[in-house]
């Protein structure tokens, strides 16, 4: 059995993958690293993952699949993982060997222990092309080195989420609750870090810098003209996190009030960026993704209208959209996102 199970999704990735292969090597044997080569058809990405497996037989998993988008390739990651707690890195990204070492030391811990641990959370690091390096920390807000419960969680600051680069599941909680993300569909990493959480009991938190996020190709996910281009994907991936819970029902009030913000900050996302796109109709689509949370679930979308954000989104005109775009500038020269 393996500590710790990672899905590297990849497209086209052989001008970087080996980067994030190589610092998660560090994990020794207790370490399994699974390559998913998503129908790459314009380099030599599964070549390249063959590689590793042919050199690493006991570590590296090389998986072919056509291709159907970074969900399914997480999907087939999970389906193929045999740890006992699972992430995924990004081709493009990589991790620290360091923080890698410590992290498998406490997974090995707990598994040899009697406490049962759903979410390990680390740091993770902004590394944007022209730009000093800028960590992510929950130092304020999640207890450190101990297990607790959502009842121990402080106050997350405006530039502090649970993101993908940080965090890690137990691998038979994500089977437990079938997730399962769309196909061909960007942003799922939005699904991947909001549906489990109310399945998640017990979490723990270490202050290292794990995760290395790069940010700077023209081509991401991320590069906001990549972003209002796909603005029907952002939308699509709001109306799911609409769909999965109902936050109402939420008995544990710190998580509802932290997903009913992370909810709030994907409805921002999608107002910002149909404001931004200049197109007559997509004022009408922001109204759209207003009403359906409202048709859907009115106590829902009652407590986003009580968030800061929410309330933003709903100033009315032309001064109104102003506003909001002044807000999301100034947001993204200060938390250094896109």
């Amino acid at each position: 059995m393996k500590v710790l199970s990672v899905a590297i999704p990849c497209y086209n990735s052989a001008e970087y993958m080996s980067h994030a292969i190589d610092t998660l090597l560090a994990g020794g044997e207790d370490i399994e690293i699974i390559v998913v080569d998503d129908g790459s058809a314009k380099d030599n990405t599964l070549e390249i993952a063959k590689e590793y497996e042919k050199k690493f037989p006991n570590i590296v998993k090389a998986i072919h699949q056509e291709n159907g988008g970074h969900g399914e390739a997480v999907n087939t990651g999970l389906a193929n993982a045999s740890g006992v707690y699972f992430k995924v890195v990004d081709s493009d990204d990589w991790v620290n060997t360091d923080a890698l070492g410590k992290v498998m030391d406490l997974l090995r811990s707990v598994i040899k222990g009697n406490n049962t641990l759903d979410m390990l959370i680390c740091n993770y690091v902004y590394e944007k092309v022209g730009e000093e390096p800028s960590t992510v920390r929950y130092t304020n807000c999640l207890p450190e080195n101990r297990f607790f419960t959502w009842s121990d969680v402080g106050r997350f600051k405006n530039s502090q989420y649970i993101l993908m680069h940080s965090v890690f599941y137990r691998t038979a909680l994500l089977k437990e609750i079938g997730l399962k993300l769309p196909e061909h569909t960007f942003y799922v990493d939005n699904i991947f870090v909001y549906k489990p959480l109310p399945f998640v009991k017990t979490m723990y938190y270490m202050d290292v810098d794990f995760y290395r996020y790069f940010i700077g190709r023209d081509d991401q996910s991320v590069n906001e003209k990549v972003m209002i281009g796909r603005i029907e994907q952002q939308l699509k991936i709001t109306r799911i996190l609409i769909e999965s819970h109902d936050l109402s029902r939420l008995k544990e009030p710190k998580l509802k009030k932290y997903m009913a913000k992370y909810l709030a900050i994907m409805m921002t996302i999608c107002t910002v960026f149909l404001i931004k796109s200049g197109k007559p109709e997509n004022m009408e689509r922001k109204k759209e993704i207003w009403h359906y949370l409202k048709k859907y679930n009115p106590k829902m979308n009652r407590m986003i209208k009580h968030t800061l954000l929410g309330a933003i989104m709903g100033m009315p005109g032309k001064g109104g959209r102003k506003i909001i775009i002044w807000g999301y500038e100034v947001a993204r020269r200060v938390y250094k996102f896109n």
